[in-house]
């Protein structure tokens, strides 16, 4: 049996998975709350005490943060992984760490066609590269290098980088951002986070709790982006619709940025949990239009088949691809 989680900020999957050819199949997965444990020791025995503790051959899990060997802390709790530690627990299997946007790389191959949707259909290139961009509870970005035909994935640090504003109202968000954070990352626009960030810059405000007649005073944590995007997509209020407006163009524009500079002509994948539920937004053109919007490489853009991917377990399904390899 084969052990997979994808552990993020907010909340972790894990699962128990046969090895069932090139896609590994669920037997049981749960979800918790990240923080609900000190560490990844505990949250796996809690898994493990309430799934009658299978005899586990490999383990692999993907992480929101940078790996070192067989160890990585979360870059937005306190949390620590030890993929060692786990392995003597469980007798001495197989085991690894992976960042978990190398994870949700790592099921691209063998997701369905029910499993995304096309923004782009493009023109794949068998023998070209492919990367994925993933806005949740931060902003990752991975990429597919394409050696013989197969990919192999690879982590990057990308969401950390310098944002780009384009346009005028970008550059005011921008140095309103940096008088209030100093330095302005991608994750600080494109994220969850971010899309808080955007909505005090629309609001001219500081507070969440007092900028929007159409937010609860008591809301917080991830439910400020919800009820922010819901706003904005039943149209309740026009500062949160341009909020949401400015994070799917910040949004395609970062996409097509990470295609150009990975020339991703196998195509760009488009994951994380804020996406699909932003979808009509998504969808409407306003994120293609920033994609495309790289002249003189439009027409090579075009090319680039881009997908939504709307499976909302898919870094706990790359976990468990890269566990069947072990």
């Amino acid at each position: 049996m084969l052990l997979a989680a994808d552990i993020g900020g907010t909340k972790t999957l894990i699962g128990l998975y046969d090895r069932d050819g090139d896609r590994p199949t669920a037997v049981v997965t749960r979800e918790y709350a990240t923080l609900d444990f000190e560490g990844f020791e505990e949250l796996v025995e809690t898994f493990l005490d309430e799934t009658q503790r299978p005899d586990i051959t490999a383990v692999c899990a993907g992480i929101a943060g940078p790996v070192t060997g067989q160890i990585a802390r979360l870059t937005s709790a306190p949390w620590m992984a030890d993929a060692d530690a786990v392995a003597r627990r469980l007798g001495g299997c197989q085991a690894m760490l992976i960042n978990d946007l190398e994870a949700m790389a790592s099921s691209i191959p063998v997701l369905e066609r029910d499993e995304l949707r096309v923004l782009q259909e493009g023109v794949m290139d068998p023998s070209g590269n492919a990367a994925v961009i993933a806005a949740g509870t931060g902003l990752g970005e991975a990429l597919l290098h394409n050696l013989d035909g197969r990919f192999v994935p690879a982590a990057s640090e990308g969401g950390h980088a310098d944002f780009a504003a384009r346009t005028p109202r970008e550059l005011e968000m921008a140095a309103e951002l940096i008088r209030t954070h100093g330095r302005v990352e991608v994750e600080r626009v494109i994220s969850g986070r971010g899309l808080v960030n955007i909505f005090l810059f629309t609001h001219d405000a500081r507070d969440v709790h007092n900028a929007c007649d159409h937010i609860a005073r008591d809301i917080a944590g991830p439910e400020v982006a919800a009820a922010v995007s819901t706003n904005a997509l039943e149209g309740r209020c026009p500062r949160c619709v341009e909020a949401l407006d400015l994070f799917v163009s910040a949004y395609g524009a970062e996409a097509g940025n990470l295609a150009l500079r990975y020339m991703a002509t196998a195509g760009i994948y488009i994951g994380g949990g804020i996406a699909p539920k932003i979808l009509p937004a998504i969808v409407n053109g306003r994120f293609m239009d920033a994609f495309l919007d790289k002249a003189p490489m439009v027409d090579l853009l075009r090319t680039f088949p881009v997908r939504v991917i709307l499976n909302p377990a898919v870094g706990l399904l790359g976990a468990a691809v890269r566990a069947a390899e072990l």
